[in-house]
Order: structure tokens, then C-alpha cells, then sequence
């Protein structure tokens, strides 16, 4: 049996907001109950937008983890990466320039690639988190024999980058997030050879949910909730504005409250209340309280939110362009996808108009999650694939 497992991950912590991230932690937090040490490598960062050192302390044990972090050597200057990531945006980016697009886009942690040709002898094995960072791109290549990757990857144009194919092409394992997920990646790089197994994370609802506290505490009645980063790269945008053309459309009461930090400036509308970030307790009680869950994102890997809404039984519609949320929708037969605006306005409607035949699909989509999305299925996945190396 293996006794020290590694992850590396871009931040790490309590106090770091973030799909993988958390995904991380709660993955790092569960093997600590079937091995005797698990360490994470990681940057001392907290905000992804400029990759500034915030964490002081190089170690640190948080819930029975042991954390190394690692500076990062420069902070992200944004418009930098701007001037780069439109060069491989219109296709101009040399093959040899890709490895500047990854120190600009950071977060640049040498030491920990450093740390990782030093120590890996030491370690039973190695699992990355996300594709798309520096520590992954650097790292994988170091410790390839006992890598395991959970790409969190996107149908996004970042693949075309050749400097991704070591990530793709040579680790022992991959554990993708879904099937459609595994399909993408197969598809983009024929690498089916490279055995891989599906987790995603376990889906933990507080005991108790209070959907009349949360109206109360925030002076809300009907309203559609979006929770997450409020930036262009969840089209958000886009959301502004389909939410903005519905109301002009429908004279009703209901509102758009957003949950979480804004990226990109929020329309000032009445109907439009963004609450910033919230506690977890708030979370789920808006989530209870909303009439429905909204995921306007074309990329996701999983989607955690989506999956809590359902498991509070609220109705959720997604962005059809993302087959991940669209795969939910139909392997559940218990959510809706759009592809346009006018099928944004005729789900919203459906759903706020036909509350029997939505309890039901709401039933379906619960059921869905309970039966694919439990830690003790994804724990034993995970272990399985750890006990191979």
C-alpha cells in the first residue's frame, strides 16, 4: 500500500475561492483517511488574477494536509498576457513562444518544479490538478512514471498549444471529471491508451437548509441565482443581457442575484442584486430559496453548483454549448439547457409556470446526483487508480 501521496494544484486553502481548487482540497481531505501522509505543493497566491504572494508560512497542516507552498517569482501583469493570449488568439503565437503564454498567464513557481525533480523519489505518487497551469505543465514531465492528472479541461482553444501534449500524452493515469470530458480529451489527443478511470467530487449538503431565513436576511422573493465567478470567461456577459431583454419582455417579479466576485462590471438594474461573496450556510439557503439555478458558462469540466442545486432540488438550466452541463441535463432527464435566447426566456417560463412537472424532474435530478456523485464511489475510484502506481 502506497503512504505518501502528493497533489499540485495552483492555490490552496481555506480561504482560496475556485471549482478546482476546493475540488483539491476535498479530494486532499479524503485520502488523508486511506494514507499516512498526504502533502499538497502549491503557490503561496490566493487571488488567480494577479498570482500575488498573500500565505507567509512555506508549511502548513490544514485538516491533516500538509501544505508546502512556493513563491511566485512575478505577479501577473495583466495587460502583458493580454498582448500574448491575443497573439495565439489570432494564430500568430510561435510554438516556441508558448512557454512565455505560461509564465505570463502564471502562476510561475520554479521552486516548486524544483522541489518536485528533488523530492520525487520521496513520494509514492503524483496528482495534478488542472491542465492548463504552470505547475502542471512544468510538473508532469518531472514525475510522468507516478503522475496521475485530473485535467479539468474545457472544449477551449488553449489545446492547439503544443507545449499541453506532455500533460496529455505522458502521465500513468488520468481521472476525469466526465465521460464527456474523457471524450473530449481522447478525441483532441488519441491518447485512449492512457488508462483513466471517472471521479468528480462527492456532494456534502449542510443537515440543515433554511430557504425562508435566506429571503428574509436579503429582503428577496422570486429570483434566478447565479453563483460563481461573475466574469466573460462564465458569459456573464451574455447573462446580463438575456436576463436584461426577459425582463423588458415579461412584466413580472422576478430578480437575477449573483453570488460571488465581480470581475467584470454588473449592469446597474434594479432587478440585478449582486451579494458578492457569501458563508457556505448562506449558499444553500439561496439556493433552496431560488425558483431556479442558472449556469450561463460554455466551459466546465463538472460544475459543482449545478450539482448542489440539484441535490436542494431547484431547477437548473445551463448553457447547451457546454456538453458537460448539457450531458447533466439529459443523463438526469432533470434540467435545461438553452442555445439561444429565446429558449433561455421559454425555460425560465416553463419552469416558473409548471411547478408539478418541474418537482418531478427536480426529483429526477437529485436522484441523478445521489447515484453518481458520492465520495465513497469517487474515494475507492481514486485509491484504485493510486494503488496501481
Amino acid at each position: 500500500m502506497k503512504n505518501r501521496i502528493c497533489f499540485i494544484v495552483q492555490r490552496y486553502g481555506l480561504e482560496v475561492n475556485g471549482g478546482a481548487e476546493l475540488h483539491c482540497r476535498q479530494l486532499a481531505e479524503k485520502m488523508c483517511d486511506h494514507y499516512n501522509e498526504v502533502h499538497v505543493l502549491t503557490s503561496k497566491a490566493i487571488d488567480y488574477m494577479t498570482w500575488k504572494n498573500e500565505y507567509k508560512c512555506d508549511e502548513e497542516i490544514i485538516n491533516r494536509v500538509h501544505i508546502h507552498r512556493f513563491p511566485v517569482i512575478h505577479t501577473r501583469n495583466q495587460d502583458e498576457f493580454n498582448v500574448i493570449n491575443a497573439k495565439f488568439l489570432s494564430g500568430n503565437l510561435l510554438e516556441s513562444e508558448e512557454r512565455e503564454w505560461i509564465e505570463k498567464q502564471g502562476p510561475a513557481v520554479p521552486c516548486l518544479i524544483d522541489y518536485l525533480k528533488e523530492e520525487k523519489d520521496n513520494y509514492d505518487v503524483f496528482i495534478f490538478f488542472t491542465y492548463l497551469y504552470y505547475p502542471t505543465v512544468l510538473g508532469v514531465e518531472e514525475v510522468k512514471e507516478k503522475a496521475i492528472v485530473i485535467p479539468t479541461a474545457h472544449d477551449e482553444p488553449f489545446h492547439k498549444m503544443k507545449i499541453f501534449r506532455n500533460v496529455f500524452m505522458t502521465p500513468r493515469f488520468f481521472f476525469y471529471n466526465t465521460e464527456e470530458e474523457r471524450c473530449l480529451i481522447h478525441k483532441l489527443y488519441q491518447n485512449d491508451y492512457i488508462p483513466s478511470d471517472l471521479g468528480g467530487t462527492g456532494v456534502e449538503i449542510p443537515d440543515k437548509i433554511d430557504a425562508k431565513r435566506f429571503k428574509a436576511k436579503y429582503k428577496l422573493d422570486n429570483f434566478i441565482l447565479y453563483v460563481g465567478r461573475i466574469d466573460e470567461g462564465k458569459n456573464c456577459h451574455q447573462l446580463f443581457q438575456f436576463f436584461q431583454e426577459y425582463k423588458k419582455r415579461n412584466k413580472n417579479d422576478i430578480k437575477l442575484v449573483l453570488m460571488g466576485k465581480p470581475v467584470i462590471p454588473i449592469p446597474k438594474n434594479d432587478d440585478i442584486i449582486s451579494l458578492g461573496f457569501v458563508s457556505e450556510q448562506d449558499k444553500y439557503d439561496g439556493m433552496a430559496a431560488a425558483n431556479l439555478l442558472i449556469l450561463p458558462s460554455k466551459f466546465e469540466s463538472l460544475s459543482m453548483v449545478v450539482l448542489e442545486a440539484m441535490s436542494v432540488l431547484t431547477p437548473v438550466i445551463v448553457n447547451g454549448a457546454c456538453e458537460v452541463l448539457k450531458g447533466h441535463c439529459i443523463k438526469s432527464n432533470g434540467a435545461f439547457y438553452y442555445q439561444n435566447y429565446f429558449e433561455f426566456e421559454g425555460e425560465i417560463n416553463y419552469i416558473l409556470n409548471n411547478p408539478d412537472i418541474v418537482e418531478i424532474m427536480c426529483q429526477n435530478a437529485k436522484k441523478y446526483v445521489e447515484e453518481n456523485y458520492c465520495w465513497d464511489i469517487i474515494e475507492k475510484r481514486l485509491c484504485n487508480l493510486i494503488e496501481q502506481i
